[in-house]
């Protein structure tokens, strides 16, 4: 046990990513029954559609769970009351500042998290009162920090300014990557293209095989002036890349994202003009897997590679 399981009352110190078209209650039902902390994806729920899953979830596990709310939502303060109203015990906030929200959701009982690509942020987070902080690096898939800080410098940044407990994200897909991610100062790790393309995600068929067709270096953080976000090379990657080698400015890449890009990339499937938002670890992902056999490989490959450390020369000086 750490301060992360003990946080959230969870056995592995796992989150599963709030992933838009992702992460629905099947999901992350998935990933608390299997003693992780499932999230739903808030930022693609209209509130009817965030209520109806919040209930799902209710009925579904009885174990620890939480929301992932981006603070850019539109419809923000009516998403809060409903997040209150159910009665919701743990918030993930990104995209925006923790101090809006954070005293708000505590003064209900609520355990807030948020989500940071900076020791800079990072330490805001403390002044804000959060609970934790994840800490997402440069190979993380959708929307990323502006630093583009991978999480191999990321992590003991954060750790060494801030002491808060600490979540490692981007570009964690094994337990080989979580042990390494806990060595540098992390005590738990989210993951997000690995669940993306579980049996239990909500995301079309389609957009998962392209994720296990995606070759390595088949990613690239994509949409600078408007919110940096890792996407697979389609023919609409290759629209956004034209206009930003011409110099085009935000109104016109607002212009071409229009609205629904993710919805039609990653739930509809549309593979030609759909927005594929995933992280560097896609080219690893091969099948799919049930949530459940992802965490027994995940806590697996973290115990024997934990193991082998210790029984090695290679590691001794």
């Amino acid at each position: 046990m750490n301060r992360i399981t003990n946080l959230f009352g969870i056995q592995y110190p796992i989150i599963q990513g709030g992933m838009v078209w992702c992460s629905g209650w099947r999901l992350a039902a998935a990933v608390s029954n299997h003693d992780g902390l499932g999230l739903l994806g808030a930022g693609s729920m209209h509130p009817d559609t965030l209520t109806e899953h919040i209930r799902k979830m209710k009925t579904a596990t009885t174990k620890p769970w939480g929301v992932n709310v981006p603070l850019l939502y539109p419809e923000i303060d009516r998403l809060m009351e409903i997040l209150v109203e159910e009665g919701v015990k743990i918030i993930f906030t990104s995209a925006g500042s923790p101090k809006k929200w954070t005293s708000y959701l505590k003064a209900h009982g609520i355990t807030v998290v948020h989500v940071v690509s900076s020791a800079l942020f990072a330490r805001k987070c403390e002044e804000a009162g959060c609970d934790a902080i994840v800490a997402e690096g440069f190979e993380a898939g959708g929307h990323n920090g502006r630093e583009e800080t991978t999480t191999l410098a990321l992590i003991p940044e954060v750790a060494a300014q801030c002491s808060l407990p600490l979540i490692a994200a981007g570009g964690i897909a094994s337990g080989k990557a979580m042990l390494a991610a806990m060595m540098l100062g992390a005590e738990g790790v989210q993951i997000g293209t690995r669940f993306a393309v579980a049996t239990e995600s909500s995301a079309h068929p389609a957009f998962k095989q392209r994720v296990f067709d995606t070759p390595e270096g088949g990613t690239m953080l994509a949409l600078k002036k408007l919110a940096p976000t890792r996407l697979i090379k389609n023919e609409f990657y290759e629209q956004v890349k034209l206009l930003e080698a011409n110099g085009a400015d935000a109104d016109s890449l607002k212009e071409l994202l229009g609205k629904g890009r993710a919805k039609q990339g990653i739930f509809e499937g549309n593979l030609t003009e759909g927005e594929l938002e995933i992280g560097q670890v896609a080219s690893m992902l091969h099948r799919e897997e049930s949530v459940a056999e992802i965490l027994q490989d995940i806590m697996t490959d973290y115990r024997q590679t934990l193991d082998a450390c210790r029984q090695s020369d290679k590691y001794a000086f």
